[in-house]
């Protein structure tokens, strides 16, 4: 048996956690740069907001319902995710970690409990623990366990809870096709196409013709609805081939000394991210272009890239070729609105060095970043940086309505007055 744990309206549940005066207020959060709403609490989307809606085109709205307005504080949510799974996995060590607020979870080691029973407790654990409502699908393969969690959201008479009955096809024909784990919108449309329009329909298709029709994975979607385990649990994640360092600037960026500290934050964040994975990168990318939509402004874009000889996750050696490749890319009198660093050659294991690089001033390089990243990890992200980088932040990201940093930062702790 499997189960899927999957966290209620994830973003807006953490913004609660700390500010229980939200618990039935509308809550909405927003992308970076405050432009987009990227996730709603169930208030909020009872109301109409709609996931991408541009958040300026919803303040007529907003007024009239007092929506509680939330920039996007991914230190937090990401600090949450990590003890929401911790939790989960007190029950049972086999956890897929399958997004930042959902796992899936191998039941096999439950023999002689009941497994609904023990997934209730979990899930009030998670709540009474890190105080982030979850729902929980029991399944026989990872896609009825997806399609339980879908039905434990949709009916809070479950509690939260739900399992797939044996035999499944009442709960099958509950669920629309296109709510199937797997099936995109266009493969939703083809299958209602054809006559396919619920999960039950989908299940009681040809295989053969469905993997004529569509493909392999059509034909294994429908198998999984019947009980028959296709997708195994993925407990080692599959190794990063890019690396993407990007940001919409906050303010558009009219002198080079801003794009070269927004650049080098970017190389910078980037290596980090490189060695927390043991990567290292052998061609690196920089590109900057000015705002895609406003018709006003005079429009430019520019890319360019190079070959890392050696393959490195050195912060000082990244920040370097990035800034060389940068320079010549630069143009004045455009006011530009994003930049970032790409990487699309990852790779792992051992490095063939320069012929002219020597053995200690490797050893030096290695040791110069484990510094770097133990002082970062204790004292918080940026203490410690390359002066490249810079220190204003007219380039940084518009947050206006960002919430404390509660778990992550010290300076930002909750303040607890009799």
């Amino acid at each position: 048996m499997y189960a899927l744990a999957d966290c209620n309206n994830f973003y807006a549940s953490c913004e609660r956690v700390f500010e229980p005066k939200l618990e039935r207020r509308p809550v909405v959060v927003l992308s970076n740069n405050d432009g987009c709403i990227i996730a709603r609490s169930q208030e909020a989307k009872d109301i109409g907001f709609k996931m991408g809606e541009p958040i300026f085109k919803c303040q007529p709205k907003v007024h009239a319902h007092r929506v509680i307005v939330r920039s996007s504080n991914f230190s937090l949510y990401g600090d949450m995710s990590r003890r929401v799974m911790q939790t989960l996995r007190l029950f049972t060590p086999d956890v897929e970690v399958y997004s930042i607020d959902e796992a899936f979870l191998d039941l096999s080691g439950l023999v002689g409990r009941c497994t609904f029973d023990e997934m209730a407790r979990m899930r009030a654990t998670v709540l009474r623990w890190t105080g982030i409502p979850i729902s929980i699908g029991i399944g026989k393969t990872k896609t009825l366990a997806k399609l339980a969690n879908h039905y434990a959201k949709k009916h809070p008479e479950t509690g939260g809870v739900a399992e797939i009955p044996d035999p499944p096809e009442t709960m099958l024909r509950k669920v629309d096709v296109g709510d199937v784990w797997g099936v995109g919108r266009q493969w939703s449309k083809k299958l209602q196409m054809i006559g396919i329009q619920t999960a039950f329909d989908l299940a009681s298709a040809d295989e053969t013709h469905l993997r004529k029709s569509f493909n392999i994975m059509a034909m294994k979607t429908a198998m999984e609805l019947r009980g028959h385990r296709f997708f195994g649990l993925e407990q080692t994640p599959e190794q990063r081939k890019t690396l993407l360092r990007s940001r919409s600037f906050g303010s558009a960026v009219t002198t080079w000394k801003d794009m070269s500290d927004a650049i080098a934050s970017h190389a910078t964040r980037a290596a980090e991210k490189l060695r927390q994975e043991e990567l290292v990168a052998k061609h690196l990318r920089v590109f900057m272009h000015t705002s895609l939509f406003n018709q006003f402004e005079p429009r430019y874009s520019a890319s360019d890239g190079v070959d890392l000889l050696p393959p490195t996750n050195t912060t000082h050696r990244i920040i370097k070729a990035a800034l060389d490749i940068a320079r010549p890319l630069w143009k004045d009198g455009f006011r530009y609105k994003r930049a970032g660093v790409y990487m699309p050659d990852l790779g792992k294991g051992p490095v063939q060095q320069c012929l002219f690089d020597t053995e200690t001033k490797i050893e030096n390089d290695k040791r110069m970043m484990r510094v770097l990243d133990d002082i970062n990890a204790s004292m918080g992200a940026g203490t410690l940086h390359f002066a490249a980088s810079g220190f204003s932040s007219k380039w940084k990201m518009r947050q206006l309505n960002r919430s404390p940093r509660y778990t992550t930062r010290w300076d930002e702790l909750p303040v607890v007055t009799s």
